[in-house]
């Protein structure tokens, strides 16, 4: 079981491929007549406002690491105050055109599913079923000690109450800057209140993956079985700098299948890659979709 590691690699800036009419082409005579499952990233979702960690013009972020959260309150309390501002962005963002087009290649027949490392739900917003949520997602709420669960927004009412005006109190200092795992950049945290687990009084924490933590295994089992089941891959809006989503890569290279990736700027699969796409999802895949 692979972690989900922070490597602090991001892709050098590059130029669109322009011609993506011979890259629809190129594409589409690939997986004609394979049933493809989709490795999707944080780059399919910055057409939806959320940002991502590694694009050639995302800026320099520092994720807190399972470690900084489950060894410090004040750690946790920063995290807590951050989420409560952040999670409303992540719940208000609506799928873009690279969403709905891989949830119309699913209608079609040529879609088996999605993998994504991504926490926003965007893909179950767009319709796309059998959505393998690698990294957890930003909706959930759980219990480390006894893995009691609630809903992001049933834990953010209780958080309101125990913490009234905070969210208005940010908002009227000015913009903030939003994080791609559902929290935002805000330094005031000192005076809020969080709660325990009201089971067994232990920690919670959001059902998403933190850096430095292992990936469920039966998600990950299911992710594979996905990739065995499908005749092609496709990753979309991915760098691949992390484990936790090279390996579908590997394991289809492996099996002789093609690997198509449509991302901005180098990826760690791109020696594996039967086509590479340099360029935005949701300029790509819509027309991929239109295609099939």
């Amino acid at each position: 079981m692979r972690m989900r590691l922070q490597l602090g690699e991001r892709a050098l800036p590059t130029d669109p491929d322009d011609d993506l009419a011979s890259a629809i082409t190129r594409i589409t005579s690939i997986i004609d007549g394979r049933r493809v499952v989709a490795l999707t990233g944080a780059g399919i979702s910055t057409a939806s406002g959320i940002p991502d960690y590694r694009s050639p013009d995302a800026p320099p972020r520092t994720p807190m690491t399972i470690e900084q959260f489950m060894s410090s309150p004040d750690f946790r309390r920063h995290y807590w105050a951050r989420n409560h501002l952040g999670w409303r962005h992540m719940d208000a963002a609506q799928p873009n055109a690279a969403h709905h087009a891989l949830a119309r290649l699913q209608r079609a027949g040529q879609l088996t599913g999605v993998i994504t490392q991504n926490v926003d739900m965007l893909h179950l917003k767009a319709g796309t079923r059998r959505v393998v949520e690698l990294h957890g997602c930003y909706g959930r709420v759980r219990c480390m000690s006894c893995d009691w669960r609630t809903t992001r927004h049933r834990l953010a009412d209780q958080l309101e109450t125990l913490n009234p005006g905070f969210a208005a109190r940010v908002a009227g200092r000015g913009a903030i800057e939003v994080a791609p795992d559902a929290d935002v950049v805000v330094s005031d945290t000192a005076e809020f209140r969080m709660i325990d687990c009201p089971r067994c009084g232990g920690i919670i924490k959001p059902d998403i993956i933190y850096f430095g933590e292992n990936a469920s295994k039966s998600v990950v089992s299911e992710a594979f079985s996905l990739v065995h089941e499908s005749a092609a891959l496709l990753v979309a809006g991915s760098s691949l700098t992390v484990q936790s989503g090279l390996r579908f890569v590997r394991a289809a290279h492996r099996d002789g299948k093609p690997v198509i990736i449509i991302n901005r700027g180098a990826t760690r699969g791109d020696e594996f890659a039967t086509h590479k796409v340099d360029h935005f999802c949701e300029e790509v895949l819509p027309r991929l979709a239109c295609a099939e």
